[in-house]
């Protein structure tokens, strides 16, 4: 596990006035695949922390350069426009992306997950293409509900969102997400939420009742242009209680004045605390300024929070813009919405208890991301068997090649073995291109992979000439996309003996009673016990241990359950 110091950003941010568009670059590669341009002086990402040049996380293998260079675009959904577009950063070679995190008042869950792995993905993918990418990721700390669950617990309501804020950001080096270039926090940022209210009333698009602050949906002609609801349709979102006082329904609160007991700040129209809306419109205004190239989050998120985010960011300037707006499907288990209602909510950590998380992380990649995806037991053992082999056939790859002496030639790759490895990653840039089609990704590892355990257990493998250079090849051309899907593990044995420890804890076995019972099975056979042998060995797959045999004696591996195998045998 890593540590929690990705709570605080990993580089110095200078001063800056309230709501400017200052927006944080790295400094890193330009794309390898698209052409870029000086910066003009006089735009703000130009003269904007020109000092940092700390590298923006991992680096990856120049193997792809090739393929790169015959990529022309990229293309992502854009929910505002419901197609498909080609992606052209505001400025040549730096992307800004904002992603709304979460409510810290509990535990996060697999929906959670399955949000910060995508857009994890995508931070990955645009680096691998050679931009710099200020990915921020806030922590909403001042809520309604943060403040229910404190008073249940009898603790602070910030105290209680900072525990929770470090409980996410260890999920999240559970699932191998990278640290965003900054993850604010609400409490943090009031003088900017509370500049950028004022700028509202200013413009004419707000309006101060007692204490409390409505933004004028009225006011904002434009307002359902990202939802497709007419106004007269909308209703308060579930965060928004209804209030008299407001001059249309769909009103909402930009500034809540205080309740006895809660925690407050002190504004211009009194102690209070920000609504839930504005606090992510001024803090992706602080940090990537008005007009930046990516808004996401999870698909419940269009309305009512990404439709009154527009709506404050430009009425608080006009020349507001972001160019994509990325939403991902839900998560449902067994095919009905997850609810903590109906029972069926899950926590990354109840999930990552039995499956090791790498197989979540798999299993999160398996479904495009604006799909739903359904969890159950069968998807989440099919993802632990998948990773299994997959990481089961590098080690093998990798024990043999550290057992050659010979060196590696690299223009002594065959004619075939190289057509495999071009067509993975033409496979993988054409479809990580066409917004982010992982599935079509992670079934292109078959090839390649069946190619390697060819090379290292079939009789025309073990001839084939410069075998050495293929499987080197095969393997670094597998280990490169894994690491871009952050799937790569630190060592492959490490990660085998993870995957079956956690398949253990779901068979109700330890080790000592799986190698006991294949003793027993040993010497049954021996005494020709043969219906005894099979029992054995029918037992433990009905928990999900296979055993193997082979001329050194007889292994045991993770695998789907029996019970499982023989219910959804058309779906594996």
């Amino acid at each position: 596990m890593g540590s929690l110091s990705l709570l605080k950003p990993s580089f110095f941010f200078s001063h800056r006035p309230f709501l400017k568009p200052s927006p944080i670059f790295f400094r890193t590669t330009k794309p390898r695949s698209f052409n870029t341009t000086s910066l003009g002086t006089s735009h703000p990402l130009k003269t904007a922390q020109n000092n940092i040049s700390k590298s923006n996380g991992e680096t990856h293998s120049d193997s792809f350069t090739s393929g790169l260079k015959n990529l022309s675009s990229v293309w992502f959904y854009n929910t505002m426009s419901k197609k498909k577009e080609s992606f052209k950063p505001k400025l040549d070679s730096k992307v800004g992306m904002y992603v709304c995190g979460v409510t810290a008042y509990d535990l996060s869950h697999i929906g959670h997950a399955r949000v910060y792995v995508n857009f994890d993905l995508l931070f990955r993918y645009f680096k691998h293409l050679g931009y710099e990418v200020c990915y921020v990721r806030n922590f909403t700390d001042v809520d309604d509900k943060i403040i229910a669950r404190a008073k249940e617990v009898g603790e602070d309501p910030i105290s209680l969102s900072r525990r929770y804020c470090e409980e996410f950001c260890q999920d999240m080096v559970t699932l191998n997400c990278l640290p965003p270039s900054v993850e604010p926090k609400v409490s943090d940022h009031m003088p900017q939420i509370i500049d950028m209210i004022d700028k509202i009333l200013s413009n004419g698009y707000a309006y101060v009742v007692d204490g409390d602050v409505y933004f004028n949906v009225e006011n904002f002609p434009e307002y359902g242009k990202l939802s497709g609801r007419d106004l007269e349709d909308n209703r308060a979102g579930e965060r928004v209680a209804v209030d008299s006082r407001k001059k249309h329904p769909a009103d909402f609160a930009l500034w809540k004045s205080a309740k006895p007991g809660e925690p407050f700040w002190e504004s211009p129209w009194g102690p209070g605390r920000p609504g839930w809306h504005i606090e992510c419109s001024a803090m992706s205004a602080a940090y990537l300024g008005y007009s930046f190239d990516i808004h996401g989050g999870g698909i419940d998120l269009v309305f009512p929070h990404h439709e009154n985010e527009i709506a404050q960011s430009c009425a608080a300037c006009k020349k507001s813009d972001i160019s994509l707006w990325m939403h991902n499907g839900f998560v449902t288990i067994d095919n009905e919405k997850m609810s903590k209602s109906l029972g069926n909510f899950f926590t990354i950590r109840q999930v990552v208890d039995l499956y090791h998380p790498l197989a979540l992380r798999y299993f999160l990649m398996g479904a495009h991301y604006r799909s739903p995806i359904n969890y159950s037991d069968i998807q989440l053992e099919s993802a632990s068997d998948r990773v299994f082999y997959i990481y089961e056939t590098l080690h093998e790859c990798e024990s043999f090649l550290i057992e050659q002496d010979q060196a590696v030639r690299k223009d002594s790759i065959p004619p075939d073995t190289l057509s495999i490895i071009d067509n993975f990653q033409n496979v993988f840039l054409t479809s990580m291109s066409d917004d982010l089609h992982t599935p079509v990704v992670l079934a292109g590892l078959s090839e390649p992979l069946k190619s390697i355990n060819d090379l290292l257990h079939t009789r025309t493998g073990k001839k084939q000439k410069f075998r050495v250079e293929s499987l080197a090849a095969l393997e670094k051309s597998i280990r490169n996309v894994l690491t871009i899907l952050g799937l790569m593990p630190s060592r492959y044995s490490e990660v085998l003996q993870q995957l079956k420890e956690k398949a253990l804890k779901r068979a109700k076995l330890t080790e000592d009673e799986v190698l006991r019972k294949i003793e027993e099975r040993a010497y049954a056979r021996i005494q020709k016990e043969y219906a005894k042998s099979d029992a054995i060995r029918k037992d433990l797959a009905v928990v999900g241990i296979t055993l193997m045999d082979s001329p050194n004696g007889t292994t045991w591996r993770p695998a789907i359950p029996l019970p499982l195998q023989e219910h959804h045998g058309d779906a594996l």
